[in-house]
């Protein structure tokens, strides 16, 4: 999957004569390599799945959830191996697994932002599909909203990659990236236009695009779907998400 220190600063009180301000109470947050936090029903996969090729750590925490709009953050510093994906910290949503032709919508929106130091990193949706609910990947399907440092998607025609097609759905032109990452077939929808930070759309017209335009079958199981980030190298980093929701119909 092409997918892919912080300081915990320690807050000191002093006896102060002016009134102080009352923070809020942060959410529950985690830095390890392969936990999890969750919330209604959100998930938050710290997902540090490539750790192992540079040296830094990474945190993230829940900061709110309102209705069906989650508030989520994630600070990283990474070294080494530039481009190698060193965690895909990310929000899963739980649906029924079936295939692709029998959801009539997955409604999203997104607002977020990224700020740090030499950052190689995304801001991107995943999904994974197969031929049953829990046989091996065929394919995966990704949707990238934002991309910093020059990094790009697995592509079989080499790098940079040359698009195959830019279709344009929900109103965004994308240019469409095609690789392979051992069996897997991967297709990457790169918003032309980002980082896109505020995205509003819906994940069932790009496997329709796919099924109409590259041979992908609607009997494929949807099996996973997930909206985070696909992080490589950088210092000092924070993504903020003000808002994340997702609907599965």
């Amino acid at each position: 999957m092409f997918l892919h220190l912080i300081t915990l600063a320690l807050l000191s009180t002093s006896c102060l004569s002016a009134p102080t301000k009352v923070l809020a109470p942060r959410g529950p947050s985690q830095c390890g390599q392969y936990t999890s936090i969750s919330t209604g029903s959100y998930t938050i996969y710290a997902n540090q799945w490539g750790a192992s090729t540079g040296t830094g750590s990474q945190c993230s925490q829940i900061d709110g959830l309102t209705g069906s709009s989650l508030a989520w953050s994630t600070t990283w510093s990474w070294s080494g191996s530039p481009n190698n994906v060193k965690s895909y910290t990310n929000v899963e949503t739980p649906f029924t697994r079936k295939p692709i032709s029998q959801y009539s919508s997955i409604p999203t929106s997104w607002s977020w932002s990224y700020t740090g130091t030499s950052l190689r990193a995304n801001a991107a949706y995943d999904t994974f599909l197969s031929t049953c609910a829990t046989c091996a990947h065929t394919y995966e399907v990704m949707v990238w909203l934002g991309v910093y440092g020059g990094i790009s998607p697995l592509s079989d025609n080499g790098y940079p990659p040359i698009p195959v097609a830019t279709p344009t759905i929900g109103g965004v032109p994308f240019s469409l990236i095609k690789g392979t990452n051992g069996n897997v077939i991967v297709y990457s929808f790169v918003a032309k236009n980002n980082p896109v930070t505020s995205y509003s759309g819906d994940l069932v017209p790009f496997f329709r695009y796919l099924q109409a335009n590259w041979g992908l079958s609607g009997a494929q199981y949807l099996q996973t779907l997930q909206g985070g980030t696909e992080v490589f190298t950088g210092s000092g980093a924070k993504m903020v998400t003000s808002a994340y929701s997702m609907k599965v119909n």
